[in-house]
């Protein structure tokens, strides 16, 4: 199968722009790397200055190589760019790649350079990697393409790897060598003035070659197209992702609880959890995961064993395992039976399954098969320290002959130091990723876990929703009408979650504590009074919330205080009336929210409510349109989620009924994207359902 990205990663044909004589620059660098990693198709220097760049034959311009050329990578200076490009397209190049800096990165005339160059590229068709770049290479040997200036070229394997930084992209290709992780393909996509990490996605999605991807990523540019090509890719090859930018700095400044709680980390993190990609913290951590998924089979769940001859790392490794969400559960019995065959008295055969440090070589290799044939065990393990009576390697041997055929994904710890670096060796050729310390290797099983989980999950369809599109729209517009683009007035916000079928208690508005009182009977009582304001959003700051009404008088009472407390503040002109509510008891309190970020669209949060919404910040997001499986992993997501199913006895919320509520939320902002924000809280969620108690919505423009 053909793609829009061969002539840039399966060239017939490279010409270097710019090619130097003189090794030691980057220009002379890319073309030295292209012959001596043995490219398989002409590589054509392209040299104002020279006939012959390091023994080939050079041309003065790219007009005049007599060839056709697949890919040119230009390495000019940046006043260069756009008339080298230019006749690039006029000589039929397929695909560039722009090694120069100088472009958008450095400010508005670098932008408008860039935006030259794309317009260029666009308008012969082709191609474009950079500017400001590392550049690419693929590791097939029927291609060995390496139009990059990196000193090393990684081996060839599973695993395709998109940097955003030409200086992590270095350190990537160091470390790939380093540990033997064997690379598709790599490429640094520098000022993503063109090809993107959603391009290289589609790219990889029916790459042969390719069997994991691995992003390092600043940005994710377009984060919905992003969403729904890394949703499906991911379904079939593995993402793994590291980002900069999880700083509180990110955060934007809001004046509601979703706002303030929607950080752009928040949206980056959202966006990832819906499409199955794993982020990770570090690159060490990416190259951990990358490597297990690359050589091994996907977990089919969380259940972990763990085999080893010493019982503090053991224990290490089942800590490390549970608190990153890893289920250590206790072997059948009929699994103890068979390890208690032939392991001495003293060796436990629970999970860990410690064998003593007179473990020989042969009791791993029985004591793994057995593991492996068990089906509650998921994945295995092996962490071995060396003591006196046993070589590392010989382990490593049993190891991986327990392991061959296996459809279980197995990790390997060996700690110390006699005869590892052999037995590391032998266990990486026959495919068993080893760590350092028990700590990474349960970190890349459960980040695979969490990986199996998603793949392995029947997507739910999503149920008709009967709502009332036009009737907000109406309310919406009137709203406009009267030049309001804020918080809507009460009565407004009724209609708006009426039409979408959310539900509220009872309530009355009333422009005054006469009114109010006159009103509260058709509430119903006890009721709780709420004081409203355009411009003030924390109603209990102020003393504006006052709950437990018994009868009219209570009501006009909590009228006046509220206005006195007002006026003692300065803010009396502030007080626009007042909204009565059936008081609802019972359930337990959440959050359901949903805000308008520039670069993700509507994000949609689940959350603890009342006023442990920001003091707690236990709250999961997802970006709209949040589907049924979005919306139950939200629920599940949070940390406090004990509270929903009866903890200590407390009442039980119903999950259906708050996955109903979420996804009526993301249809609401979905179908009326001038909401800017919309805040829920609290939702009561009994077992029979949720009712908004208190809510907010802030139209924008």
């Amino acid at each position: 199968m053909t793609s829009p990205l061969d002539p840039l990663l399966r060239p017939r044909s490279v010409a270097v722009v710019g090619a130097a004589r003189k090794r030691g620059s980057i220009s002379a660098e890319v073309f030295h790397n292209l012959l001596a990693r043995e490219f398989q198709g002409p590589v054509h220097p392209v040299s104002a200055r020279a006939s012959v760049v390091q023994s080939v034959r050079a041309y003065p311009t790219v007009d005049s190589i007599p060839d056709p050329v697949d890919l040119a990578v230009l390495v000019v200076p940046a006043r260069e760019v756009l008339e080298t490009a230019e006749a690039c397209g006029r000589r039929g190049v397929r695909a560039l790649v722009v090694i120069t800096a100088g472009f958008a990165e450095t400010g508005p005339e670098g932008a408008r350079l860039q935006d030259a160059l794309v317009e260029c590229a666009r308008r012969y068709g082709m191609r474009v990697v950079g500017p400001n770049c590392l550049g690419v290479l693929n590791a097939n040997p029927e291609i060995r393409l390496d139009a990059t200036f990196a000193p090393h070229f990684p081996p060839f394997g599973g695993v395709a790897v998109c940097s955003q930084s030409g200086a992590l992209g270095l350190a990537i290709l160091d470390l790939a060598r380093e540990v033997g992780m064997g690379v598709s393909s790599f490429v640094s996509i520098g000022n993503r003035a063109d090809v993107s990490a959603v391009d290289l996605l589609e790219h990889w999605e029916h790459d042969p070659d390719t069997r994991v991807i691995l992003l390092y990523l600043e940005n994710l540019g377009d984060p919905r197209r992003f969403l729904e090509v890394a949703r499906r890719v991911s379904r079939e090859k593995p993402i793994a992702l590291v980002k900069s930018g999880r700083t509180e700095a990110g955060r934007r400044a809001a004046s509601s609880h979703t706002g303030a709680l929607a950080g752009l980390d928040v949206a980056v993190d959202a966006v990832l959890g819906q499409c199955g990609v794993i982020r990770t913290d570090t690159i060490h951590e990416l190259f951990d995961v990358g490597l297990l998924l690359a050589s091994q089979p996907v977990p089919a769940s969380p259940r972990v064993a763990i085999l080893t001859n010493a019982g503090g790392p053991g224990i290490m490794a089942t800590d490390a395992c549970e608190s990153r969400g890893l289920a250590i559960p206790p072997l059948p019995e009929a699994t103890r039976a068979a390890l208690r065959e032939f392991l001495p008295e003293a060796a436990a055969v629970g999970n860990p399954v410690d064998m003593i440090a007179s473990a020989t070589a042969e009791d791993y290799e029985r004591s793994l098969r057995i593991l492996l044939a068990d089906d509650t065990v998921a994945s295995v393990l092996v962490l071995f320290v060396t003591p006196i009576v046993t070589a590392a390697v010989d382990v490593a041997r049993a190891v991986t002959e327990a392991a061959a055929g296996s459809h279980k994904p197995i990790a390997a710890c060996f700690m110390g130091s006699q005869g590892v670096p052999e037995a590391l060796a032998h266990l990486r050729r026959h495919g068993v990723v080893t760590y350092a310390f028990p700590e990474a290797a349960a970190a890349a099983l459960a980040r695979a876990a969490c990986h199996g989980a998603y793949r392995s999950r029947v997507p739910t369809p999503p149920p008709a929703l009967v709502v009332d599109r036009d009737a907000v729209t109406g309310v919406l517009a009137a709203e406009r009408d009267r030049g309001e683009t804020g918080w809507l007035p009460p009565d407004a916000v009724r209609r708006v979650l009426d039409a979408y079928g959310i539900r509220r208690p009872r309530q009355a508005v009333a422009a005054d504590g006469e009114a109010a009182a006159a009103a509260a009977p058709s509430v119903g009582f006890p009721l709780v009074f709420k004081l409203v304001s355009s411009t003030i959003v924390h109603k209990s700051d102020v003393g504006g919330v006052k709950v437990g009404l018994r009868d009219a008088a209570e009501v006009r009472a909590a009228y006046d205080e509220v206005l006195a407390r007002l006026a003692a503040l300065g803010r009396a002109a502030e007080l626009e009336g007042a909204l009565l509510q059936e008081q609802i008891t019972g359930g337990v309190e959440t959050f359901v929210g949903a805000t308008r970020d520039e670069q993700f669209g509507h994000l949609v949060g689940f959350g603890l409510g009342g006023l442990q919404v920001e003091l707690l910040r236990d709250v999961v997001f997802r970006a709209a349109p949040v589907s049924p499986d979005d919306a139950a992993d939200m629920i599940g997501g949070i940390r406090g989620r004990a509270l929903l199913e009866g903890f200590r006895s407390g009442p039980v919320a119903s999950r259906p009924a708050l996955v109903e509520l979420l996804l009526r939320v993301s249809r609401l902002v979905e179908d009326h994207p001038e909401i800017a924000e919309l805040d829920l809280n609290p939702v009561l969620a009994t077992a029979d359902g949720a009712i908004a108690v208190d809510a907010r919505i802030r139209v924008g423009c």
